[in-house]
């Protein structure tokens, strides 16, 4: 029996993967998280074989985040789940021994697939994920369809965006969506993660490039 812990800011999405995984005759869902908070609280004390764990959550980064889980959970087998086909990310999280990476909406089969191989002691990167360790240009950073924008960003980061793009300072954003600085510049260090972009010049071509703004 494969255990399996699920980490995903997207309820919806969590609650529909657990149900689907938990149906399968050789997996038990150990557990699950909206943030990485919650899975820093809680996969210490579950027993747990592989994470399946969203690429960006909103209260960490990746790095950081991973960093912390290698810390409690030293051998734990970790695949990451993301909409993007285009990242840099696998070089950079490589260095803390991660067994995977797979697109969000690839099947079921191929998901229970990959669980297994890496349950088994291997590691599955999709085939339809590129992992060009690119520049800042966003074209070579990110491949995206225009429909994944609503789920890869939520309505706050989006908002957000939109007035970065405008060029408001995280102080006039903050004033203006009655929410903290802090927590602005963490929307920000999201946004540039998310999306696979080095800096606010990023933001505004990814927003151009998906007609976000005019």
């Amino acid at each position: 029996m494969i255990r399996v812990f699920l980490t995903d800011d997207h309820e919806t999405y969590l609650e529909g993967l657990a149900l689907l995984l938990g149906k399968q005759k050789d997996i038990r869902i150990s557990g699950t998280a909206l943030n990485g908070q919650q899975l820093l609280e809680r996969l210490p004390i579950t027993e747990t074989d592989i994470l399946l764990l969203d690429l960006h959550l909103p209260d960490f980064g990746e790095e950081e985040l991973l960093m912390k889980i290698r810390a409690l959970v030293p051998g734990l087998k970790i695949i990451y789940l993301t909409l993007m086909r285009g990242t840099r990310y696998r070089h950079r999280l490589g260095r803390h021994d991660i067994q995977g990476y797979i697109l969000k909406n690839t099947s079921l089969q191929e998901l229970t697939e990959a669980l297994q191989k890496v349950y088994e002691g291997g590691t599955y990167f999709s085939k339809d994920i590129n992992f060009e360790d690119a520049g800042d240009d966003v074209r070579k950073t990110i491949t995206i369809e225009e429909k994944k924008v609503m789920e890869i960003l939520s309505r706050r980061e989006l908002e957000v965006l939109k007035l970065i793009c405008r060029e408001y300072s995280n102080a006039e954003i903050a004033e203006k969506l009655f929410l903290s600085v802090s927590t602005i510049e963490t929307h920000r260090k999201n946004l540039i993660a998310k999306l696979g972009v080095t800096n606010t010049v990023g933001l505004v071509k990814f927003a151009l490039r998906n007609k976000l703004i005019d």
